[in-house]
């Protein structure tokens, strides 16, 4: 499959012209490590609603079509990215990531209407990472050099399994074969910048009533560990609770998410985080599309947005969403990304003096230093349960408003 060239490339002549235009404002250079919640910049999140079946496992939002108008889906794709980027007052887009569904079902002719609308509205660097979700089965070699001209640069494929009897139990349509000749078509085309998909703990018994039954909560603390141990000793980095990359290819898209950087959802159930022009540069919104495709492009048609939700969130919800998202991380919450949020208590302030975080220090889980507050390699296996007890402390600390006096040591 070939795309046009002036079409394929349309994106990143549109991203180089817009750099030439904001070149002065954007001299500050990317900053994905730790974005200020009122920052110009954000990741885009664009939603292919549409899959050839329905996995057992998957409660995303998905739907199996008759057949898709995918021009005037492209359109509305296109219209609500134009209108967000317009509404969030976003100068620079640090990355893009198609998901769903299986986006991979899409033209790759939509992929690069969508990045060229992008690239013509706000700053999206060339070398921006653009990322597309992708089947086994929707994803030929031809199929993905296509994708690779219209503009994506990195791959996550959903693998899930390579064991046929597993894939069958989770209701896929590849094989373990067709996983393997989908993962050497896409390190050859995309070196050093494809991610896999994985499942641990499935269930030895057959799917029940169009749903998994719940595995075994031993077993897979079991396999996650066991997993976890595997790859560190093959030198993968554990940068998050369920990701891991070697050679520092870790995903800058989803390190948005779990620093808390801006992001706008595009597409039928898409959801966003961002502070809208208008609303005082302090108020960040969730934003929540609209699920139904056919209702979504009505909406998109008429008010050039599909937006059902808007919630803003207090300050407390942002800084609990900080913290749960930040501990997902080995770097965890610095200090200086800390006070990016809230200014007034710091992390010392917060947990120096509290005699839960103090025992789950000594139990070598925790750790709270001159760097920030970060779960131990140990702690992030356990995460959940800390959690209950920061947050805890978090919301206790917030209706005293008064920073306790403790050394910064």
């Amino acid at each position: 499959m070939a795309l046009p060239r002036s079409q394929a490339r349309g994106w990143v002549k549109a991203a180089k012209m817009a750099q030439r235009r904001r070149r002065a404002e954007d001299a500050g250079g990317p900053n994905t490590q730790s974005p200020a919640p009122g920052s110009r910049r954000a990741a885009l999140y664009v939603h292919w609603p549409y899959c050839e079946k329905r996995c057992s496992y998957c409660n995303f939002n998905k739907y199996i079509p008759c057949g898709v108008d995918e021009a005037a889906l492209r359109r509305c794709l296109v219209t609500e990215a134009q209108t967000l980027l317009r509404l969030s007052g976003v100068r620079r887009v640090e990355s893009v990531f198609f998901g769903g569904g299986t986006p991979s079902l899409a033209s790759p002719h939509t992929v690069a209407a969508v990045l060229e609308a992008v690239a013509q509205a706000t700053h999206l660097p060339a070398d921006s990472e653009v990322t597309l979700e992708a089947n086994p089965t929707s994803a030929s070699g031809s199929r993905l050099a296509a994708f690779g001209a219209a503009g994506v640069n990195r791959l996550s494929i959903g693998l899930q399994s390579l064991d046929d009897a597993e894939l069958q139990l989770l209701g896929r349509t590849h094989s373990a074969r067709d996983a393997l000749q989908t993962l050497a078509e896409a390190q050859r085309l995309f070196p050093g910048r494809v991610s896999v998909d994985l499942m641990l703990g499935l269930p030895a018994q057959q799917v029940q009533q169009g749903a998994l039954p719940a595995p075994d909560p031993e077993l897979a603390a079991e396999m996650y560990q066991e997993g976890r141990a595997v790859l560190r000793e093959a030198g993968f980095r554990q940068y998050e609770v369920s990701n891991f990359a070697r050679n520092g290819a870790l995903s800058t898209h989803n390190w948005t998410y779990w620093q808390c950087g801006q992001y706008l959802g595009v597409g039928p159930g898409a959801h966003g985080r961002f502070i809208p022009q208008g609303a005082g540069g302090h108020t960040r919104e969730a934003r929540i599309q609209t699920l139904e495709p056919d209702s979504w492009m009505k909406e998109v048609m008429l008010f050039g947005h599909g937006t059902r939700r808007r919630i803003p969130l207090s300050e407390l919800e942002l800084l609990e969403e900080v913290l749960a998202m930040g501990l997902r991380t080995d770097v965890g919450i610095t200090h200086q990304h800390w006070q990016q949020f809230e200014p007034q208590l710091t992390l010392w302030d917060l947990f120096g003096a509290s005699k839960e975080v103090k025992e789950l220090q000594e139990q070598g889980l925790l750790l709270l230093d001159h760097r920030g507050l970060r779960c131990s390699w140990e702690g992030l296996a356990v995460l959940d349960s800390l959690l209950l007890s920061l947050l805890s402390r978090l919301q206790e600390a917030w209706q005293q408003r008064t920073p306790s006096s403790v050394p910064r040591g």
